[in-house]
């Protein structure tokens, strides 16, 4: 394999690495005999579906082996040091200064006690790189680079404060502190939205160019590794499928399993038409909404959601999509306008809707880590919201619980007594639309339910919701920064930016031309399987380097956009 890296740069060097995990009561292969080489400067990217040990692979090359995993056999040199058989101090004095992780679930990542701020300053600090102030200029000076609202106030609050996009950037930011010379980016960009990944994928790329630093970049994101790596690894059930420069790789890879993840994302269902007579399920009118104390982060925003159908409403972070659906869920009662469920007003606090009203709208989250107990049983998780809208017990209950799994394809015998962490990323989904679907909803607000999944695990998550949506007559609010998903699922689109909604129609219109000039830019924004296409956008767009990115117009986030109040495609649903 040709490479432009000299064999004098090196930097990790992993050869015939086995890593064991304990299942069953018996340690079983999960990592079979990888070998890596990384040179400084050097990005690799690690691809593969859920379960292929991307993650697992990530965190040995700092020296770690997960819980309920271990390093059973091979090499991991790191600059000439061994961390197999390293101490734990010695290891310790690496991660975080000269090996830096930055995980995929920042709000699983951060200390919800602690200012982002005191966080980012702690490591460059601890190990006497920078002295406190230095440390916390320069934080502003990352935060300003990766594009965080107000640097120089952000840092100063808390991690429920900060959207999920920018708290993953924040820990991006953090990462960086030290400047390390290996950086591990385990699904960095899954939070973000379309404009907001490209200013943090430059940036990242800037950073590695600048520092001369190494990356590993696991991602199921095909289009967005090939703007990052310089060579990929294709991995399944933890055993190298190929690996080559990334050109070569997306030009022509050699094996099927390759082959196959370059096809995927093909499911697309029929588009379906709101009736031209009758009642929106949903009717969100006129709605403002204010956190306390705060600016309005919904201003005017209406739109309509009809039975059986699916309304995507897509925007960057910051936009409004999950503020809306807390809304609608009577999470945040409205300081003007209403929410109408069926013709009839939804009280603003859901504290004031009856269980039947609280029954109807259900919501799917993002990230099922955070959003399933950890040591809580499935079958409990299942079975509390059906208890508690339908009174079930005893074995009324359990067939209940074996129904909904059988629903959402898990095999009762095999997951009721089992816990989340034993489960992988898409199973655990799953559970979290069971548990929605266990009350008997006729809305779901599905909340970024595929941004955290591979494109194969992904793709049958949409195949199972489009089947119960079919089955069950299910209204779906799709809260989503891809694109794909929406040409996939939707049949309305809502685009949002700044809390107003500046444009909305049937899909099919919604991606046909002429566009709002903000539609306009996230259309632009998903990236191609082209490695030279984020650096041909920033060059149209009038980015030299993203050094200069704060000052150019990539996210117009923090800008007023013109035409902002025009007309949508269609008009407003009364």
């Amino acid at each position: 394999m040709v490479t432009k890296f000299k064999e004098s740069d090196v930097l990790l060097k992993v050869r015939d690495l086995k890593i064991q995990g304990y299942t069953d009561e018996t340690w079983v292969d999960i990592i079979k005999g990888v070998d890596l080489t990384l040179h400084r400067g050097e990005v690799m990217g690690l691809i593969g579906e859920s379960g292929a040990g991307k993650s697992t692979i990530g965190a040995a090359a700092m020296g770690y082996a997960r819980d309920g995993t271990r390093i059973s056999d091979g090499s991991i040199e790191f600059d000439g040091m061994e961390l197999t058989t390293a101490s734990e101090s010695e290891k310790r004095a690496l991660r975080g200064s000269r090996i830096a992780y930055v995980a995929q679930s920042a709000a699983a990542s951060f200390n919800p006690a602690h200012k982002l701020i005191d966080q980012h300053t702690e490591a460059p600090v601890q190990y006497r790189i920078k002295k406190r102030m230095e440390a916390q200029e320069d934080a502003v000076e990352l935060y300003r680079r990766l594009r965080l609202p107000n640097p120089e106030e952000i840092g100063f609050r808390y991690p429920h404060q900060v959207s999920g996009g920018q708290l993953q950037r924040a820990m991006t930011a953090m990462a960086m502190s030290c400047r390390p010379d290996l950086i591990i980016f385990d699904e960095p960009t899954t939070a973000l939205d379309v404009t907001t990944q490209i200013e943090v994928l430059a940036a990242i790329r800037d950073i590695v160019d600048q520092f001369n630093t190494a990356a590993i970049y696991i991602t199921h994101d095909l289009a967005v590794v090939a703007q990052m790596a310089d060579t990929i690894k294709v991995l399944l059930k933890g055993e190298e499928v190929e690996e080559a420069p990334t050109k070569e790789m997306l030009e022509s890879p050699k094996e099927d399993y390759t082959k196959s993840l370059w096809a995927v994302r093909s499911f697309k269902r029929p588009q379906k038409h709101r009736p031209k007579d009758g009642t929106p399920l949903i009717s969100v009118q006129n709605v403002d909404a204010s956190y306390t104390g705060g600016a309005k982060v919904l201003d005017d925003v209406s739109f309509d959601i009809y039975e059986g159908m699916t309304v995507a409403v897509v925007g960057e972070s910051g936009s409004g999509k999950s503020t809306t659906a807390r809304v609608i869920t009577g999470l945040l009662p409205p300081s003007k306008g209403q929410v109408m469920f069926k013709g009839e007003p939804f009280p603003p606090n859901y504290k004031d809707r009856t269980r039947d009203q609280l029954r109807q709208c259900q919501m799917i989250y993002q990230m099922a880590d955070t959003a399933l107990n950890p040591k809580v049983r499935i079958a409990e998780i299942i079975g509390r919201p059906a208890q508690f809208y339908s009174g079930l017990s005893g074995a009324a209950l359990k067939n209940r619980i074996d129904e909904l799994l059988d629903l959402i394809e898990l095999e009762p015998s095999k997951f009721y007594n089992r816990y989340p962490p034993e489960l992988s990323g898409g199973q655990k989904q799953r559970i979290g639309i069971a548990r929605a679907l266990a009350a008997e909803p006729t809305f779901i607000v599905c909340d970024e339910v595929t941004s955290a999944l591979d494109q194969l695990v992904a793709e049958g998550i949409l195949k199972l919701l489009d089947r119960l949506q079919n089955e069950l007559n299910l209204a779906y609010m799709f809260i989503t920064h891809d694109l794909a998903t929406v040409r996939s699922i939707a049949d309305e689109v809502v685009v949002m930016q700044h809390g107003k909604v500046v444009e909305q129609g049937p899909k099919d219109e919604m991606f046909t031309p002429p566009h709002h000039p903000y539609t306009d830019l996230l259309l632009s924004s998903v990236p191609e399987m082209d490695p030279d296409w984020l650096t041909t956008l920033l060059e149209e767009r009038g980015v030299d380097n993203v050094g200069d990115a704060a000052s150019a117009k990539i996210d117009p986030g923090d800008e007023k956009v013109e035409g902002t109040d025009t007309d949508s495609k269609t008009e407003k649903s009364s």
